[in-house]
C-alpha cells in the first residue's frame, strides 16, 4: 500500500496544485492554462473617483505566504533574532492595539491520507515586564469543518445576492470570517484576554486544518484577531504536523520558534516598478493599516450631491488595477521577508468605514441604487467601466463576502413625501454578495430623496480571504417609471 502511495505521489501533487488554483487561487501567477477565455464587454460610461479617506496606522500582522504550506516550519515571526535561522524573524515589536490576519491552505502529506497540520500563535513580553494582551474582536473558520464544533464554510454555489438574517449566510472561511467580525465584539471561541509572563514563551492558540476523509485533501483556515496589549510584545505563528486527536506539545512550539527556519515561501514578486506582467506574490510581514475610514462627499464640500450619479469608487484598488482612479489603496508594508509581497496587495481583513453624506440639490424627487460591483480590472481611464456581456456566472467568482449597508429606502416607500413628513430610513442591513470578474452587482438597495432632503448612507465591510481585487461601490441613477398611456 505504502509503495502504491509513493507512486501516486507526483499526480496527486499535481492535481492538488491544480484544485488549489481552482478553489483558492487568484492573481497574476495562476497557470496559463487556467486562463479565462475573451468575452464580450461593454463600457458604461461614468465617473471613477479616488476613495476619499485613507488607511489608519494601526499595525496589522499579515500571514499569507506561504499560501500552501508544505512543510513545517515558522510562518511569521516579529521576535528579535533567534537561534541559527535569524532571517526567520523580522524583530518588530507589537504595543497597543494590533491586528492579525493569517490565512492558509494545506494539502496533506503525498504518503497518508490523515494527516493534520496544527497552527500555533505564540508570544512573550519583549522587556522586563509582564504583558495583558485582549482580544477585541476576532473569528476563525476551516473550508471544511470535520469535528463537530467546529467553525466550516464550505465554498457553496450561492446567489449573487442574499440578505444576512438569522441563519448567516457565507461561503468560504474568508466570507464567514468576515462576515461574522462585522458583528463586532470578542469571540467567545477564542482567548478572551491572556496574561503573559516576562522570559516565557505563551501559546495564544492551537487550531488545526486536517483533510481526513476529504477529497481531495485539501482545506484552507482563516483566522483574523484584533487585540490590545499593555506593554511590547512579541507574536509568531508556527506550522507544525502532529496528532489527529489533539495539538503538539506546548515545548514543541519554543523548541520550534528557536530552532527552525522559515516554511518554504512561495510565488516571488515582481521587483517594484518593474514593467511587464506582474507578479504580486503574497503577503508574509507587518502592514501598516487595519481600517479605511472615509467620507465620500463632493471636493469642498460637506455633503455628495445626487448630480454625482452615475459614480464608482474603488474598493482595494492596487497596482495595475486602479480602475482609472490613479489611486493604490493597498496598504505598505513596515517589514517582510525576502521574496515576498512589497506590499499587502488586496488589502484583506481591512476594514472599509465609509459615509455618503447625500443631498438632493434638485427641484425634483430623485431615486439612486447602491450597488457593490466587480468590473474588469484594469489600470488606465477609460471614461467609466467595463463588464462582461452575455449569460452571466461564466467568469471565475472574485468576491464573496458580505457588505452592510445603514440608511437605505424601505423597497415599498413612495417616491415622494407628503410635506413635512420625514422619509422612511432603513438601519444596517447586511447582504451576502458572489460576484464573478465584470459582473454588476445586484442594487444593494435604494436611496429616494425629496427635493432639498439629505441623507446619510453608512457602509461598511471587511475584505475578504478569497476575493481577488478590485472591487467597487456604486452609486447609479434610477429611471422614473415611464407613466402608463392614456386609455
Amino acid at each position: 500500500m505504502r509503495a502504491l502511495l509513493s507512486r501516486l505521489a507526483a499526480p496527486l501533487a499535481a492535481v492538488r496544485w491544480l484544485m488549489v488554483g481552482l478553489i483558492w487561487g487568484h492573481g497574476s501567477w495562476w497557470p496559463a492554462a487556467l486562463a479565462q477565455p475573451p468575452r464580450a464587454t461593454v463600457l458604461r460610461p461614468q465617473t471613477v473617483a479616488p476613495l476619499p479617506g485613507g488607511l489608519d496606522g494601526t499595525l496589522l500582522i499579515n500571514d499569507n505566504n506561504p499560501e500552501l504550506i508544505r512543510g513545517q516550519g515558522i510562518l511569521l515571526s516579529t521576535f528579535a533574532p533567534l537561534g541559527p535561522h535569524p532571517e526567520a524573524h523580522l524583530n518588530s515589536p507589537l504595543n497597543g492595539v494590533f491586528g492579525l490576519f493569517s490565512h492558509h491552505v494545506y494539502a496533506g502529506q503525498p504518503s497518508r491520507l490523515d494527516s493534520t497540520l496544527w497552527l500555533a500563535v505564540v508570544a512573550a513580553p519583549r522587556g522586563p515586564r509582564p504583558v495583558r494582551l485582549e482580544q477585541l474582536g476576532g473569528a476563525t473558520s476551516l473550508s471544511q469543518s470535520l469535528q463537530p464544533g467546529e467553525n466550516g464554510a464550505p465554498f457553496l454555489p450561492l446567489p449573487p445576492l442574499l440578505r444576512q438574517g438569522l441563519s448567516p449566510v457565507w461561503s468560504g472561511p474568508g466570507s464567514r470570517v468576515a462576515t461574522e467580525l462585522l458583528a463586532r465584539g470578542p469571540n467567545p471561541r477564542l482567548p478572551q484576554s491572556c496574561f503573559l509572563p516576562a522570559g516565557q514563551l505563551s501559546t495564544l492558540l492551537t487550531l488545526p486544518i486536517p483533510v481526513r476523509g476529504l477529497d481531495p485533501l485539501l482545506n484552507g483556515r482563516n483566522l483574523q484577531m484584533r487585540l490590545r496589549s499593555d506593554g511590547p510584545l512579541d507574536v509568531a505563528l508556527l506550522a507544525a504536523y502532529g496528532p489527529l486527536d489533539g495539538p503538539p506539545p506546548a515545548a514543541l512550539w519554543q523548541t520550534m520558534l528557536i530552532s527552525d527556519g522559515l516554511s518554504p515561501k512561495e510565488h516571488t514578486p515582481t521587483p517594484r516598478g518593474a514593467s511587464g506582467p506582474i507578479i504580486y506574490s503574497r503577503v508574509s510581514g507587518i502592514q501598516v493599516g487595519a481600517t479605511w475610514r472615509g467620507r465620500l462627499s463632493d471636493p469642498g464640500s460637506t455633503s455628495l450631491s445626487v448630480r454625482r450619479a452615475p459614480i464608482s469608487w474603488p474598493i482595494a484598488s492596487l497596482e495595475r488595477g486602479r480602475l482609472g482612479s490613479g489611486q493604490v489603496q493597498t496598504a505598505e508594508l513596515k517589514v517582510f521577508y525576502g521574496g515576498t509581497a512589497w506590499a499587502a496587495h488586496g488589502n484583506y481583513g481591512v476594514e472599509y468605514q465609509l459615509h455618503l453624506p447625500l443631498r438632493n440639490d434638485t427641484t425634483a424627487p430623485v431615486t439612486l441604487a447602491l450597488a457593490f460591483e466587480s468590473p474588469l480590472k484594469s489600470d488606465l481611464a477609460e471614461g467609466g467601466l467595463r463588464f462582461t456581456t452575455g449569460a452571466p456566472g461564466a467568469g471565475p467568482v472574485v468576491f464573496r463576502g458580505t457588505v452592510e449597508v445603514a440608511g437605505l429606502s424601505p423597497l415599498d416607500a413612495p417616491r415622494s413625501q407628503p410635506h413635512g413628513m420625514p422619509a422612511a430610513v432603513l438601519g444596517p442591513q447586511a447582504f451576502h454578495l458572489v460576484q464573478r470578474a465584470g459582473e454588476r452587482g445586484p442594487a444593494l438597495g435604494l436611496v429616494r430623496l425629496a427635493p432639498g432632503e439629505s441623507r446619510l448612507v453608512r457602509v461598511r465591510l471587511i475584505y475578504p480571504a478569497d476575493a481577488t481585487p478590485p472591487q467597487v461601490l456604486s452609486l447609479l441613477p434610477v429611471a422614473p417609471p415611464t407613466p402608463a398611456p392614456p386609455l
